[in-house]
């Protein structure tokens, strides 16, 4: 129990010092989460009618980003699976950056649930076995249990590894690699759930089809490995950590054939929609061209492709893809590219028209952005502080000294 102690007290103490840049950085998110703090202040005080959502398009920035961000959670087992079922040594070492990067994703997913439910009294609802519980009629319900399954995984995962390092000790590899193995499988699992949460609509023709889980995996299997990339090169710029150019170039090998598959599904469900359309196709045709003048989705559709097919040629040529200065803003165009077509390109159409022939713009109120920034925020100041505790026991700065 000391020894734990003095983990806990160890870690905290090396996190929260730094330098003028690491506070700068904090300070920057810390604008968000002021924003964040009036934003959920009025969504509270006043309800859902501050934001831009309508009984025609209920689900909207909030669910967007919940569902990008647990793609995001899931990718974080393109680190683990290469590093303990392939043996692959450079991912081995930084395996557990990757678990700390699914938990700040899934804090942020939980954060954007909140947002959606409205009400925090309102996760009565979704608490297990105290709560009134809507299981196993919700989807939501089950994808909240699948998430927190993930959560205490990389957290249990994660910090037994972190401690045993800072402890000096070999891991218990009957208790360890079960812990791996089972979150490898889960994280596959969350990102299907939530395909399930939106394809089990039937009023809801662009999403109801059979492919929406396998499009789920594949780009979350495409935006976490880039945004691996991305961290672990902020990580070799800015600390004496250095991830070797194996495991970045591996990641970006998974980036780039996942991101293939992925604009593969997307042409095919626009030749299957546009070959013969129906009234099943007007989401999409909405999506792509407009309907009647209302165009607002239009350009951030074409924005995503564009993104995406340009990002998936240059990682196709080896020696850009290689190239570890100019990799990381391929990345960032990938990742913005999904997020756009998550959130832009597929929730929110998916509401227009609605079941009854309606076609309802919607655009996110002021209160939706603040708090979607806010959570993100949050999300990044976790991210930030898990990641210095980690490097610190990683590099052997913090150790349990025996007396």
């Amino acid at each position: 129990m000391k020894k734990l102690i003095s983990f806990v007290v160890d870690y905290w103490v090396y996190v929260l010092k730094g330098g003028l840049k690491f506070y700068a950085w904090l300070g920057f998110l810390c604008i968000f989460v002021i924003g964040w703090t009036y934003g959920n202040f009025m969504q509270l005080s006043e309800g859902m009618i501050v934001t831009g959502l309508t009984d025609q398009v209920s689900w909207g920035l909030y669910l967007a980003n919940f569902v990008f961000l647990v793609g995001v959670a899931a990718g974080a087992v393109t680190i683990v699976f290469p590093a303990y079922v392939y043996k692959h040594e450079a991912l081995h070492e930084v395996t557990v950056l990757g678990e700390m990067l699914a938990i700040a994703a899934v804090v942020m997913c939980m954060l954007f649930v909140l947002n959606h439910m409205g009400r925090p009294d309102r996760l009565w609802h979704m608490l297990p076995l105290i709560g009134i519980y809507n299981f196993p009629g919700s989807m939501l319900a089950w994808d909240v249990i699948v998430l927190c399954g993930y959560l205490v995984l990389n957290i249990v995962g994660g910090f037994y590894y972190l401690y045993k390092k800072y402890a000096q000790e070999p891991v218990n590899k009957s208790f360890y690699l079960p812990v791996i193995y089972i979150a490898i499988v889960w994280a596959l699992s969350i990102h299907t759930v939530t395909a399930f949460l939106i394809n089990t609509m039937p009023a809801r023709p662009m999403w109801h089809h059979g492919m929406m889980p396998i499009r789920f995996i594949t780009t979350a299997f495409a935006a976490g490995p880039a945004l691996i990339i991305i961290v672990f090169t902020i990580v070799r710029n800015n600390t004496k950590f250095w991830i070797e150019d194996k495991a970045i170039d591996l990641l970006s090998q998974i980036v780039v054939w996942c991101l293939g598959i992925a604009l593969f599904l997307t042409m095919s469900e626009i030749v299957t929609e546009f070959y013969h359309p129906t009234e099943h196709s007007l989401g999409l045709q909405y999506l792509i061209f407009g309907h009647n003048g209302l165009s607002a989705l239009v350009p951030w559709f074409w924005f995503s492709i564009i993104a995406l097919v340009s990002s998936f040629i240059l990682l196709l040529i080896p020696s850009i893809r290689k190239d570890h200065k100019k990799l990381p803003y391929i990345c960032a165009l990938t990742f913005a590219g999904i997020w756009v077509e998550k959130g832009m390109g597929l929730i929110i159409p998916g509401s227009i028209p609605t079941p009854i022939g309606e076609f309802t713009q919607y655009t996110p109120s002021l209160i939706e952005i603040l708090n979607s920034l806010g959570n993100w925020a949050i999300g990044f100041i976790v991210l930030t502080l898990l990641l210095k505790g980690a490097i610190g026991i990683l590099l052997g700065e913090v150790k349990y000294a025996n007396e």
